[in-house]
């Protein structure tokens, strides 16, 4: 390893995150909203840190045919889609196929919403004080998707809080909010995986748990 940082899991990270952002830390009207899956853990320890309320923000990206890695797009929970209409033009991807993928990711995006919600309603964004949260940030497609939908319920604040990001993609982002809370970029950035010791997909039972232990410590405070 060289002088750049490394965490060991996505708990570690947010648990590092977490301190950047004391600041926070017995404001009212915070709310700690998570991109699932890799998300929750970190925003998990943020929002335990903090004492504020913790949910997930559902977004899922819309990936190019043949290589859904390379996202082209993103959808988010309330209906938003954001696509990178440039390089679906570069990459020659028929508009009918794009829908027919965006199609497919909002039953999957719906799974989601039931299966980590339980019931739970949405809180109330408006006037709040959001710190939107994920393990990192590649390309930005995701969080760009969610900051829109996000920004449309008027919050009072917007504020992005990752581990690790590319420089590009952050300060893209950074115009777009109004805080950015990064740990590290580096570059070259490689993947938001290649910083993490333990990258191990999150598993919906993770997310689930997180989320319950979450809710049920809120209400006992």
């Amino acid at each position: 390893m060289d002088d750049r940082m490394f965490f060991r899991d996505r708990r570690d990270a947010g648990r590092r995150l977490a301190m950047k952002l004391a600041g926070y830390r017995g404001s009212k009207h915070i709310l700690v909203l998570a991109l699932p899956r890799g998300g929750v853990p970190v925003a998990y320890e943020i929002a335990r840190s903090l004492n504020a309320f913790l949910d997930c923000f559902i977004v899922r990206k819309i990936g190019a045919p043949g290589n859904n890695e390379l996202a082209v797009g993103a959808i988010a929970s309330g209906g938003t889609r954001i696509l990178n209409d440039k390089l679906i033009t570069e990459l020659d991807i028929p508009r009918t196929v794009i829908d027919k993928i965006t199609q497919i990711e909002a039953q999957e995006l719906d799974r989601r919403e039931e299966l980590y919600r339980r019931g739970r309603e949405y809180l109330r964004i408006e006037n709040k004080t959001v710190i939107l949260v994920d393990d990192g940030l590649a390309t930005g497609a995701s969080m760009t998707a969610a900051v829109q939908a996000i920004k449309n319920q008027r919050p009072k604040k917007l504020i992005v809080a990752v581990p690790v990001a590319s420089p590009e993609t952050l300060t893209e982002l950074g115009r777009k909010v109004d805080q950015t809370v990064c740990l590290q970029t580096p570059n070259p950035f490689w993947s938001v995986g290649s910083w993490y010791a333990d990258f191990t997909q999150t598993s919906d039972q993770e997310v689930q748990f997180l989320l319950d232990d979450a809710a049920r410590n809120w209400a006992a405070a």
